[in-house]
């Protein structure tokens, strides 16, 4: 038996993130993966996701070029996703290669397998074929992190085929475009996959079963969203509920309601189901939950001590960064450094749709709902300069805040973004929020002109009850 200070089974972005850490903090430290390291974020997920949305911009960009004078040669732009598809095999090997040349770097022991955990903190490890190691291992240690992660989730009547019904494991490694497209789920996966598809040029309908398509964003900023994808012919249908599909020759034909749509591939968006009985558990004091999510406290402890769970396998927002910073949060505990608790409120929020959707904190309902007195105020990307230049004015910054004492506009409880690159403006607004900054703190720092990101400084400066431009 090999003993470590620490194990962590999954080398997803929660697992890696507490390998890392735990080594640089001078743990001894074993990691447990079953597949590749990286996890889902890396190999079918945030990256593959982004860096095929992002052929997509490109190819939106390419279209509108002659508004700038450019003259992008004769005929309409196509895409050859099979080169696009190259492309984000490079971008993600270089970052597995990274990763593995850190993991090393830092002294971790990876184990390439599948961990089962026991009673006393001992992980069996069931080692891939062909790999380093052959058989089983036998592993211990003080700590124990459970990172088992998630899958993509499934609904009846919709059997997963790789042809004509996908998931985003398959999804991301197509190489046409198709014609024709149904996304089931309305929600931040749902919505990227639709953006994506019809800038590629495919016909898209989304089916959504709640009453609204990114229901957990503020109501105003989905508005945006919704509105936008109307004008891009995406066929939005909100409150129903599929009831299965028909296949017949390359396509098939989708109920839902009363309504069918006859398409040539179904995209699966419903979210994700944890992981939580992946790593055995059997012998210990780790429960699992009827959704299956392992159950933990506040500081990630499941009901074994000296066992943490982090990632998409615990109830908190299923959001890499989220991962990486639950993979931090449980070193720090392990080692007694009492850091403070996550708060699931404050994580930020980043939607690759076009226009791109970024928040933190507070919706303006939900600061309603929780017994705040609250006053809020947004402006309009159309009205800001560089907004005009890059030729991307639809959107908006709102800024949800408390009212204080006094009357005025006080601690920032929400800021929420829909418009061109929100998804790299918003760290400023999410430090407002998780510093419990005031609109009048905030609107005494200089916005440099002309960004996109001075209409955030703008919207704060409304609230203290004097503008400038808006």
């Amino acid at each position: 038996m090999t003993r470590h200070d620490l194990v962590v089974i999954g080398g997803g972005p929660a697992g890696y993130a507490a390998a890392l850490y735990g080594a640089s903090a001078g743990l001894d430290v074993g990691l447990v993966e079953e597949h590749m390291i990286g996890g889902t974020c890396l190999h079918v997920g945030c990256i593959p996701a982004k860096e095929l949305l992002e052929t997509a911009s490109v190819l939106r960009a390419v279209k509108g070029a002659s508004d700038f004078g450019v003259n992008a040669g004769g005929g309409e732009p196509s895409v050859d996703l099979t080169v696009s598809q190259e492309r984000k095999r490079g971008v993600i090997d270089n970052l597995f290669k990274g990763l593995g040349s850190l993991l090393s770097g830092r002294g971790v022991t990876v184990y390439d397998g599948t961990g089962r955990l026991g009673p006393d903190h001992t992980v069996t490890v069931e080692h891939v074929p062909g790999g380093d190691r052959e058989g089983t291992s036998t592993i211990q240690a003080d700590h124990v992190v459970l990172a088992t992660g998630s899958s993509p989730r499934m609904i009846g009547g919709f059997e997963v085929d790789g042809e004509l019904v996908v998931t985003s494991d398959e999804f991301l490694s197509i190489t046409e475009v198709p014609a024709r497209v149904v996304v089931i789920g309305g929600g931040a996966i749902g919505c990227e996959f639709a953006s994506m598809l019809s800038d590629l040029g495919s016909e898209v309908t989304v089916l959504e079963a709640l009453p609204e398509i990114l229901a957990e964003c503020d109501a105003d900023v989905a508005k945006v969203v919704r509105r936008s994808f109307r004008r891009r012919g995406i066929s939005v249908h909100t409150g129903v509920s599929v009831s299965g599909h028909q296949p017949s020759g390359g396509s098939t034909v989708v109920s839902f309601g009363d309504d069918q749509v006859e398409v040539d591939l179904v995209v699966m968006a419903v979210g994700r189901s944890p992981r939580g009985d992946a790593a055995g558990l059997v012998g210990t004091r780790v429960e699992v939950d009827q959704r299956g999510f392992i159950s933990v406290d506040d500081r990630l402890v499941t009901g074994e001590p000296g066992v943490y769970a982090v990632g998409d396998v615990v109830a908190t927002p299923q959001l890499a960064h989220v991962a990486f910073a639950e993979g931090m949060f449980v070193v720090k505990d392990l080692l007694g450094e009492a850091p403070l608790p996550l708060d699931a409120a404050t994580v930020p929020w980043c939607i690759y749709t076009h226009p791109e959707v970024a928040s933190a904190g507070l919706t303006e309902a939900a600061a309603r709902e929780a017994g705040h007195e609250v006053v809020v105020s947004s402006h309009r990307f159309a009205g800001n300069g560089r907004a005009m230049i890059v030729g991307d004015t639809d959107g908006l910054v709102k800024v949800v805040a408390e009212v204080g004492p006094d009357g005025r506009a006080g601690r920032i409880l929400g800021v929420h973004m829909v418009g061109p690159w929100v998804t790299e403006q918003l760290g400023q607004g999410y430090l407002a929020v998780n510093w419990e900054a005031t609109v009048d703190d905030v609107a005494a720092h200089i916005q440099p002109h002309p960004t996109l990101s001075e209409l955030f400084g703008e919207t704060v400066l409304s609230l203290t009850g004097r503008s400038l431009h808006g």
